[in-house]
């Protein structure tokens, strides 16, 4: 059995690579990494975006249970445009249909889906570790959930909250998918389910 404990990251105050968290997402982390503590999850490895908002999201908890962060750029965000959109809400929500759509200096929800579905595929079926944690970012943490359940779609991604975690339980060819927490963007407030 292989379990996969996937982390969408902590409030940034932008999308750029080197965004930082706000106040309230680094209050965030630390709520993320008490939540995760708690839990007892037996975490053996984790592996993050490289992207400043992931690394720091999951640092307090790496610290605590001193843990290596692991940086892979198949965790990056999915860039869908090289260009501002102003209508690009309703392009994202395209490209979950259409999965080959592709807008200019962007990538489509194939090409980002076969990029971090070969870290996925490393994970379950190479590495020792029974337990790993990915950080990573809301639409790309939604195409990992897709690989699991082609059901999911840009209606999970509306759903997320910064930050948010799933659980992947692989078992037999088999995957389960469970929402373990998430926090509720307006109050601030611990979400547990």
């Amino acid at each position: 059995m292989k379990k996969l404990i996937v982390v969408r990251h902590c409030t940034a105050t932008g999308q750029e690579c080197d965004a930082p968290l706000t106040a309230v997402g680094q209050q965030q982390a630390k709520t993320l990494a008490n939540f995760l503590i708690t839990e007892q999850l037996p975490i053996e490895k984790i592996i993050s975006s490289p992207f400043a908002r992931a690394v720091h999201s999951i640092a307090p908890y790496a610290s605590q249970v001193q843990l290596p962060i692991q940086e892979d750029d198949r965790l990056a965000e999915r860039i869908l445009s090289g260009v501002p959109m102003d209508n690009w809400l309703q392009m994202l929500e395209q490209t979950f249909t259409e999965i080959d759509v592709a807008f200019p200096g962007g990538e489509s929800t194939r090409q980002a889906t076969e990029r971090v579905q070969s870290l996925i595929h490393n994970i379950v079926q190479h590495q020792e570790q029974e337990v790993t944690l990915l950080v990573t970012h809301g639409n790309l943490f939604t195409l990992i959930l897709k690989i699991f359940d082609n059901s999911i779609g840009f209606s999970t991604w509306k759903s997320l909250s910064n930050p948010d975690v799933y659980e992947i339980t692989i078992e037999h060819g088999t995957a389960n998918i469970h929402r373990l927490w998430g926090i509720h963007c307006e109050t601030n407030e611990c979400n547990y389910r």
